[in-house]
């Protein structure tokens, strides 16, 4: 089995934090606006080195969209920021015509997403975010694991031509990819190489699955396990290529089940491969004030939770 080391934890919105300053350096065009949250979304580095090229828009998000998509079309490239819950429920009509029908060139760097926001509370806890941007026609939805693949991430974000639905967390979580791997967006990850269950797991739940597939080795149940850390466009290759060899699937995300990358993968496999797939995913309830850990382990969203999906999908081949 493939050994990743967790070299410390970090939140995952100072890799972007760290990604953004990087390619500002890199390209002038570069430009970043906040919605009074600046420091909150990490992007104070970058205001304090390119002052001329950072916008504070207040607590207007509607407004601050509007403003990059117009940057966009001057050929600006705008990262704006701020919480998940304001960067996709409050401004979907925003997003939707000015970036995504009008196919303007901006990233949504969006913080503080799903369950593991925790004493902010429901308010605050958004769990829809991936169904929401996943259906806009041409926006590219990422969600990396950790504090390095959020900082690539990021860097390729800028580059990348379309708009951009980037997804990060305030908690510490693991940091135990490469400092230098190469970020590739609508590329999936295999961590671990296994035979009899293929995990599909997104964002934070990566590192759980990793914890997961150790257990279920000790049972002899050898798992695959990849990190999609693009969701739309989705790596149907690799995941076809891992069903066709186990033969039944878990899928863990931070998210609703509905409309997230579970749902996804289940309606590929509906067309193509049918398998047995078991969803490691938040059921139709809102959140609610906690630590992270305590709520990843009241919604069901831990490496406990993962091994028992698991062994539900293999006995269900």
């Amino acid at each position: 089995m493939t050994k990743y080391i967790n070299t410390g934890n970090k939140d995952t919105r100072s890799g972007f934090g760290e990604g953004l300053l990087a390619i500002g350096r890199e390209c002038q065009d570069v430009v970043a606006l906040a919605a009074d949250l600046k420091g909150s979304v990490k992007m104070d580095g970058f205001a304090k080195e390119f002052p001329d090229r950072f916008f504070q828009a207040g607590i207007a998000e509607a407004n601050m969209i509007n403003v990059a998509a117009g940057l966009s079309l001057n050929g600006k490239i705008p990262f704006v920021g701020t919480f998940a819950a304001f960067a996709t429920g409050r401004v979907y009509d925003q997003v939707r015509m000015a970036v995504a029908y009008s196919e303007t060139n901006v990233k949504i760097a969006a913080s503080h997403a799903g369950i593991t926001l925790g004493e902010d509370g429901a308010t605050h806890q958004i769990l829809e975010d991936i169904g929401l941007m996943r259906m806009l026609p041409g926006m590219s939805v990422v969600v990396p694991c950790d504090f390095n693949q959020t900082k690539n991430a990021t860097i390729v974000a800028a580059r990348f031509k379309g708009p951009v639905y980037l997804r990060f967390g305030r908690p510490s979580v693991p940091n135990f990819t490469p400092e230098d791997q190469a970020f590739e967006i609508g590329k999936a990850y295999k961590l671990n190489d296994g035979k009899d269950v293929s995990i599909f797991a997104t964002g934070h739940l990566v590192w759980e699955a990793l914890l997961a597939a150790e257990e279920l080795e000790k049972e002899g149940i050898a798992a695959d396990v990849i990190n999609i850390a693009t969701i739309k466009p989705l790596d149907y290759d690799t995941v076809m290529e891992s069903v066709k060899k186990t033969g039944c699937v878990v899928t863990a995300e931070e998210h609703f089940i509905f409309g997230g990358m579970g749902e996804m993968i289940a309606g590929l496999l509906s067309s193509h491969m049918p398998a047995p797939v078991e969803f490691v995913a938040i059921a139709d309830r809102f959140g609610q004030s906690g630590t992270p850990s305590e709520l990843m382990k009241a919604y069901g969203l831990d490496a406990a939770h993962i091994v028992s999906a698991a062994r539900r999908a293999v006995a269900r081949k």
